[in-house]
């Protein structure tokens, strides 16, 4: 498939969940009387939830926090990562890489879900404190991806001419080193962007930074499997957004990073 074919197939993908997402609570309107659990017709599009609730204004209402979390905690990863990286690459100073590396191999070690649930028993976080948290286990692996590729481009003589000539850290650090690890970065941030949200997601799911019968797409998987093979719409619609919404991401990172097969011509 193309890139222009990803691209489109992706943009497909993404849309449905993520305006569903951002605009959906602006449709969904007031809530009706509650009708029996688990029940299909009666008015309610895609049925009832567990507690009587009509699924489809769940849904309406059920996105934006998995998104805005997800994305807050992808930017909140990249605001640490990318400084602690772009200096360990750059500086060649040996007891600064140290410090700034070595306790992030700590959390590294760590299964990111773990150390959320490890926090969470501790504190009860709310959609911020998980996005906090969840930006907090992507930081070592981020800052590892950002250091990796920095390095690679500061080892240009290309570097080595602009320090030569006077230019500042700045310059050179994101000027130049930053700029040419863009590509990888945001290849990076496609693939990061995806694990997010099934961490975001599988956390919402055991009841970590949501209340129990909160408007969320990943709670009302959980709380509504027991009536799977009743009313299967409460489980089936959130989850196909879920799945949308991290592949239709992939798809788009991976077309906006493919190269056309006339600028590979170009290269020398």
């Amino acid at each position: 498939m193309t890139a222009p074919r990803r691209l489109l197939l992706g943009l497909a993908v993404v849309a449905v969940p993520l305006l569903l997402a951002l605009l959906g609570p602006l449709f969904a309107g007031e809530p009706g009387p509650r009708a029996a659990s688990f029940t299909l017709g009666g008015g309610h599009w895609l049925g009832t939830d567990f507690v009587g609730r009509d699924v489809w204004r769940q849904v309406l209402h059920g996105g934006r926090t998995v998104v805005l979390t997800a994305l807050a905690a992808t930017a909140l990863a990249y605001l640490v990562a990318l400084p602690v990286g772009l200096v360990s690459a750059v500086t060649h100073a040996r007891r600064l890489e140290e410090l700034l590396m070595r306790p992030l191999d700590v959390l590294l070690a760590v299964p990111s879900l773990l150390l959320v649930l490890l926090v969470a028993s501790v504190f009860s976080p709310g959609a911020a404190g998980l996005a906090l948290l969840v930006a907090l286990v992507n930081v070592p692996d981020a800052a590892r991806i950002v250091r990796a590729a920095a390095a690679e481009a500061a080892a240009r003589p290309a570097v080595e001419a602009l320090r030569m000539q006077g230019e500042s850290w700045w310059r050179v650090a994101v000027g130049y080193v930053g700029r040419s690890s863009l590509r990888t970065l945001a290849a990076d941030a496609g693939v990061r962007l995806t694990g997010v949200l099934y961490l975001v997601s599988t956390a919402a799911f055991l009841g970590v930074g949501v209340a129990p019968d909160a408007a969320d797409w990943a709670v009302m998987v959980d709380r509504n499997r027991t009536g799977l093979f009743v009313q299967p719409w409460a489980v089936v619609v959130p989850a196909l957004l879920i799945v949308a919404l991290t592949t239709g991401t992939n798809l788009l990172f991976d077309a906006a990073l493919e190269k056309s097969p006339r600028r590979k011509g170009r290269r020398p």
